[in-house]
């Protein structure tokens, strides 16, 4: 079993920075990626970022220049550097990771930015 938090969103104006965690707990070992996703209201869950287990991180184009996933291993920790907000990012943030049996996801921070 894994157990994921999230925690750092809040309210922030245009062009702000938040960063965002994501703590494991558990059995965090052996597993294939640990991604940030995103879900607006009315609107699919699409994923923003992605760091492998190996290390190689991948961004959507929309975030992509603003937005950098990080990785603390001491701390079973990733993190969601977001620079550069836009009314656009606006969403609930999840970070979940990926193993081979399954999936888990963390309950969900709320990014909130004003024009």
């Amino acid at each position: 079993q894994v157990q994921l938090v999230e925690s750092g969103g809040g309210l922030v104006q245009a062009g702000g920075s938040l960063r965002l965690s994501c703590a494991a707990s558990g059995s965090t070992f052996w597993f294939n990626a640990i991604c940030w996703s995103r879900q607006a209201p009315g609107k699919q869950r699409d994923v923003v970022a992605i760091i492998e287990n190996g290390g190689s991180t991948n961004y959507a184009d929309s975030v992509k220049g603003r937005f950098t996933i990080s990785r603390d291993n001491a701390k079973n920790t990733v993190y969601l550097q977001m620079n550069n907000l836009k009314p656009e990012d606006t969403a609930v943030y999840y970070c979940f990771m990926d193993k081979v049996s399954r999936t888990y996801w963390g309950q969900g921070t709320q990014v909130t930015v004003s024009s």
